[in-house]
């Protein structure tokens, strides 16, 4: 019975693992997008306080600094998802 379910697992896992991985990339993928949009109105806050006295520089830098990690995660993760589909 063992050597039954063993040889059902053989044959079944591999097909299941590669959509679920693709499907975790595609997830992690997202969610890295939506972080880096949710970094879209500190980064348009802190421009508009260059205006102002008490502005910074540095600010609207790491603003764009962490929303352009953030996309480049997402995009990395969404083209490995297409490289195991491909595969």
């Amino acid at each position: 019975m063992v050597k039954l379910a063993r040889q059902f697992l053989g044959h079944v896992l591999p097909g299941v693992m590669r959509p679920l991985r693709i499907l975790w990339n595609e997830i992690i993928g997202f969610l890295f997008f939506v972080i880096a949009i949710s970094a879209t109105p500190s980064i348009i806050r802190n421009v508009r306080g260059l205006s102002q006295p008490d502005g910074s520089p540095f600010r609207v830098f790491v603003s764009v600094a962490f929303a352009a990690i953030m996309l480049y995660f997402a995009v990395t993760s969404f083209l490995r998802a297409r490289k195991i589909g491909r595969s």
